[in-house]
């Protein structure tokens, strides 16, 4: 049996991470993304999808606009995830379906507002599916951000920011650069920075680490690279964690001396109960989260359903 999410009977793979005939990737995170014969996708996911996994055959899906394809009419709305990010709205004669991969409620430094849509059924994310996942307002976190770089320059520290290399980097470092801040990048986040850029999407002041680091500047690295021995070529180092698991205990418990910001590229708990209210479909499938989601909705009279 071939696991995955279909739509049916187009057998057109949602995010489905083996090659298929036909397949929809959301975003370019590795985990919802394949070489698949046909990629369906928006342009900028099209670029960082050929950038991680060689010469895909794609079809491009603009924004807002209805393709056909496989008996189905097929619209892309974007998701606010990361750059080129994006939903899809399946309709076919028995009803219509909003899959929202992984999504976002509200601004973004980098990507577009996430456009829900009234759909007879909702396949959603629900990564943050707890109530204990309620994040500060989008401003308070950013000041928040902005308040302890400064502060670590006035010890004379290097704020160091472990943050993913596709999505998460980009988008801390727009909002320092259009704050005044310029960034150094690891080579590999440096590297798809400049598929941002390329995409039209402006960066600011932004260049690669090169061993060293420069006064005045933050250095954002993958996880990884931040290790006990801090930064090579650095003397003192303070290091930051943006992330929306930063109010999970547990991983604060592995850094506690470490900053923690919880800015995060998913819908928080709000944000998901908002998204299922404002799609009003008649059936709620829930993905990759708590599935105490499922009973949360069902509280609130939701028909609501666990993908396995």
């Amino acid at each position: 049996m071939d696991r995955g999410l279909f739509l049916l009977p187009s057998r057109i793979a949602l995010d489905v991470t083996r090659r298929q005939a036909i397949g929809f990737i959301s975003h370019a995170h590795m985990d919802h993304a394949a070489h698949h014969a046909m990629a369906l996708c928006t342009e900028p996911t099209a670029r960082l999808v050929r950038y991680r996994l060689g010469d895909v055959s794609t079809k491009i899906m603009p924004l807002g606009e209805a393709i056909e394809i496989a008996g189905l009419k097929l619209t892309a709305h974007s998701a606010g995830h990361i750059l080129g990010s994006a939903m899809v709205y399946a309709e076919h004669d028995k009803g219509t379906v909003l899959y929202t991969g992984d999504f976002r409620l509200g601004p973004s430094a980098t990507a577009e507002e996430a456009q829900l849509r009234s759909a007879d059924y909702l396949i959603m994310e629900c990564t943050f599916g707890h109530p204990n996942y309620r994040l500060p307002p989008r401003d308070t976190v950013i000041e928040m951000l902005l308040e302890k770089v400064h502060e670590a320059f006035r010890r004379g520290a290097t704020p160091v920011i472990s943050a993913y290399v596709l999505g998460k980097s980009q988008e801390v470092t727009k909002i320092l650069t259009s704050n005044g801040i310029p960034v150094l990048q690891h080579p590999d986040i440096y590297a798809i920075s400049q598929i941002y850029q390329e995409a039209g999407c402006d960066l600011g002041d932004c260049r690669p680490y090169q061993g060293r680091p420069v006064p005045g500047c933050v250095v954002i690295v993958p996880p990884k690279p931040i290790t006990p021995g801090g930064l090579p070529g650095a003397v003192h180092v303070e290091k930051f964690h943006v992330t929306g698991w930063a109010f999970d205990p547990r991983r604060r418990r592995n850094a506690p001396q470490d900053h923690w910001i919880p800015l995060s590229d998913h819908a928080d708990f709000d944000q998901l109960i908002r998204a299922v209210e404002e799609v009003e479909a008649k059936t709620v499938f829930c993905t990759h989260g708590p599935k105490s989601f499922v009973e949360e909705l069902k509280s609130r009279g939701h028909d609501a359903r666990w993908l396995e």
